[in-house]
């Protein structure tokens, strides 16, 4: 029944919409930290918007029924990564301070769908391990750029647990990449194999 629904067209459409409405905020978003980035950091600092401009392209060639592999192994991997990241910083910021404001509090349940909606799909991608190693490639050069170079989003008032924050993002990187793997390359291979 969720993967009818999940490959109905008009379903597609609306969640391409959806998804490209978030893509643009995210990208707003970071308009402070992209003004002072250096250009050669420019593509890696919006993580969530890039994500989610990953999972927009995928929907666009699903939707005419076309597959774009190395783009579904991105879209899979930051979805759930930077998803969970921003829902764990969020809270991470109402523990520290007591406070969220909404804005947060609509980080969460967005960023919580986005991390979802990667992982619903999961059926729907033509995944291999060559694919897979592009998006590991991306992801953890991006935690080096981010934590190595200084370039992560800016949670100011979490800026004492940068170390800890970077830690766990390389552990959340391997995570993701982890049930990637899960999900799509061991899946295909137990399919065409019947184990």
């Amino acid at each position: 029944m969720i993967k009818y629904v999940l490959e109905q067209k008009g379903f597609l459409a609306l969640l391409l919409v959806i998804n490209i409405v978030g893509t643009a905020y995210g990208y707003w978003w970071y308009r402070g930290q992209l003004a002072v980035t250096p250009d050669h950091f420019l593509i890696f600092v919006p993580d969530s918007p890039t994500a989610s401009l990953f999972f927009c392209i995928f929907l666009a060639f699903l939707i005419v029924g076309k597959h774009v592999p190395y783009i579904e192994a991105l879209a899979i991997v930051t979805l759930f990564k930077y998803g969970v990241w921003a829902v764990m910083m969020n809270l991470l910021t109402l523990i520290v301070s007591g406070y969220l404001s909404p804005a947060g509090y609509m980080l969460i349940a967005s960023h919580g769908a986005m991390a979802i909606q990667g992982l619903l799909y999961a059926p729907f991608y033509k995944i291999k391990i060559r694919h897979l190693v592009v998006a590991a490639i991306w992801t953890l050069h991006n935690d080096v750029i981010d934590y190595v170079f200084g370039m992560m989003p800016v949670y100011g008032i979490l800026n004492q647990y940068i170390n800890q924050i970077g830690y766990v993002t390389f552990w959340l990187s391997i995570l993701s990449l982890f049930i990637a793997y899960l999900l799509t390359v061991k899946q295909n291979v137990q399919k065409t194999y019947n184990f």
